[in-house]
């Protein structure tokens, strides 16, 4: 049976119950941190007060034990110093900010792979109001600044957790000439639907092809449910959604067989979402993988399919020497060429911001 997008009915939201919470000292001595454990107190979810600002006891007796303990806990932590000093984030944003860090997904080709150090435990900050303060000292009066949430986490799959999206979008709401740009691949939005976003905020929903999303992308909501979330966020207040600037996602791109065909029927189903004018943008990520994320997410997921060929692929160095693979030239052309086509075909008013 063919995935269709059904704007009639409303589809009980994804949601991810970590089976234990975990809350510094720290965290617990911020404002924040008690609004997130009132929250996490009224869904019935157990916790653990810990004595000092360290959290211990995640690991396994191998890699794979450790990512199933980590990837069942949340802890409520306060960021570190470090996370002031803000990093540009090109073609993205202008800067990246972090209100948390691990995602609760399974995504096989997960891009925090080795980027985060220690067990991939799902980290939300407790002094968010801090953080969002320190925007501020980025911004250039009279210049638009963007900045994007999304970089270490999955901001709308821990938010029923946490509230913490929602503070951002409501803070962006009252700035000028600043922006939020958040993605997800969950589905629950109807806390946001309401808020005073301003049209500062970019709602985004992160897709693939059925192939890629249905065999690489555990524990999140259906493509098809995340398309009705974008919907609902796009569509004006009148008609009972948020109003919001949207974009879609496509990431990442894999030349898996009969490619052109999948995402054909892919921008079928988002042709078919969002059947009315919006204000929507594009961006489109080809899968590259670099040998320590490759390594890493052998040892998550060891009998995974994912192709990381080393042979069928292109080094490609950063200018701090790293290494990455990507598809070849010829393939990145074509492949380029196939999708840009396709959106100015279907969607005339839509942006393409970057292919990477």
């Amino acid at each position: 049976m063919l995935d269709t997008i059904d704007k009639s009915v409303a589809v009980t939201p994804k949601l991810w119950m970590p089976e234990r919470v975990l809350f510094t000292p720290a965290a617990l001595d911020e404002p924040w941190g008690q609004q997130i454990l009132k929250r996490v107190q009224s869904l019935n979810l157990p916790i653990e007060e810990l004595t000092r600002n360290r959290l211990t006891n995640l690991r396994g007796e191998n890699e794979r034990e450790t990512y199933d303990i980590s990837k069942r806990t949340l802890a409520v932590v306060t960021a570190p110093p470090s996370s002031f000093k803000l990093s540009p984030i090109p073609p993205s944003a202008d800067w990246q900010f972090h209100i948390a860090e691990g995602c609760p997904a399974h995504c096989q080709y997960c891009y925090l792979a080795g980027s985060l150090s220690g067990p991939p435990v799902i980290r939300t900050f407790a002094n968010l109001p801090q953080i969002l303060d320190n925007l501020a000292n980025y911004e250039q009066k009279g210049e638009s600044t963007s900045y994007e949430v999304s970089c270490y986490t999955d901001p709308l799959g821990i938010e029923h957790l946490t509230g913490s999206l929602e503070l951002c979008i409501r803070y962006f709401g009252t700035r000028e000439n600043t922006y939020l740009r958040w993605v997800s691949k969950f589905d629950a939005v109807d806390n946001l639907l309401d808020l005073p976003h301003n049209n500062h905020t970019r709602c985004r929903i992160s897709v693939n092809a059925a192939p890629v999303s249905g065999r690489f992308e555990g524990g999140t909501a259906s493509v098809t449910s995340r398309l009705n979330a974008l919907r609902r966020l796009a569509l004006p207040r009148t008609e009972g959604g948020g109003g919001y600037p949207v974009g879609i996602v496509i990431a990442p791109i894999m030349l898996i067989d009969d490619w052109q065909m999948h995402y054909s029927k892919l921008f079928d189903l988002i042709s078919d979402a969002l059947d009315f004018d919006c204000d929507l943008t594009f961006e489109l990520i080809s899968h590259r993988f670099t040998p320590g994320s490759k390594e890493v997410l052998q040892s998550w997921y060891p009998h995974s399919k994912l192709d990381m060929d080393e042979a069928k692929r292109s080094v490609k160095r950063n200018k701090f020497g790293g290494t990455k693979y990507v598809y070849e030239a010829d393939t990145m052309k074509t492949m380029k060429r196939f999708f840009e086509n396709d959106i100015i075909t279907r969607f005339a008013n839509a942006k393409i911001l970057y292919w990477t």
